[in-house]
């Protein structure tokens, strides 16, 4: 399962570099397997709904492998902090301002983060 993970991320990877027509930068690598890894995880959601715990644990498996590859991945707490930051910085005063915030969130955390659990926290944080 191993070679079979890293030979489709490779794949993944120079898929992107034949569209952009030139090598990937690492950071780039990263973004592409950061979004391979948010479709395992996806994929497994949805097969927990669907019962398939055959499908969920052999993309579990595969998201590990594809995780090693990742940059350390922040936590919640890590998220906050730099959501206070950023609201700070921006002069946020309400759910209004969560578009601001998110553009300039997003890329102080690109492929160490969940855009999904980022956007919960900038919206619980914008409300109370």
């Amino acid at each position: 399962m191993r070679v079979s993970t890293i030979r489709l991320a490779l794949s993944a990877v120079r898929n992107v570099e034949i569209d952009k027509g030139r090598e990937l930068t690492d950071e780039e690598i990263s973004e592409v397997l950061a979004k391979e890894a948010k479709q395992r995880r996806e994929a497994i959601e949805g097969a927990q709904k669907a019962g398939r715990t055959d499908f969920a644990d052999r993309e579990r498996g595969e998201l590990a492998v594809i995780s090693e590859y990742l940059p350390e991945q922040l936590g919640e707490d890590d998220i906050e902090r730099i959501v206070k930051e950023v609201i700070e910085s921006v002069g946020a005063a309400g759910p209004s301002d969560r578009g601001r915030v998110m553009s300039t969130l997003m890329p102080k955390i690109r492929g160490r983060a969940d855009g999904r659990m980022a956007s919960q926290v900038v919206e619980r944080m914008l409300q109370g």
